[in-house]
């Protein structure tokens, strides 16, 4: 595989998570104002933002948008995944072991904030 190559692959990575990120962020906001046309906000009562958890219930607006959103948090994790995974079947072990400490960083500061 050329540089060039990894780079076109690499691009289309995250062109594509950005892409579809957009997309699903953009559906859940519509589907949000649709349902809430017209209902003033409670802002009296503040009643929170859902959690990670919230992927697990039925589909609403929100949980849509969160979904938009944490793949737009992962797209350059799977970048740093997949320049890994490149860097090994190059053999070039010193990017492999930079990589995976990036690689490292990044998944500790995303689990740490959950």
């Amino acid at each position: 595989m050329t540089d060039r190559e990894l780079d076109l692959i690499i691009s289309r990575i995250l062109r594509g998570g950005v892409i579809l990120s957009a997309a699903i962020v953009l559906a859940g906001g519509i589907w949000y104002l649709v349902e809430s046309a017209g209902a003033s906000p409670p802002f009296g009562h503040f009643a929170g933002v859902p959690g990670i958890h919230a992927l697990t219930r039925l589909p609403s607006p929100e949980v849509v948008i969160l979904a938009g959103l944490l793949l737009l948090i992962a797209t350059p994790v799977a970048r740093v995944v997949f320049s890994m995974i490149a860097f090994a079947m190059e053999k070039d072990w010193a990017y492999v072991g930079i990589t995976a400490i990036v690689l490292g960083v990044l998944t500790y500061s995303i689990l740490s904030g959950l």
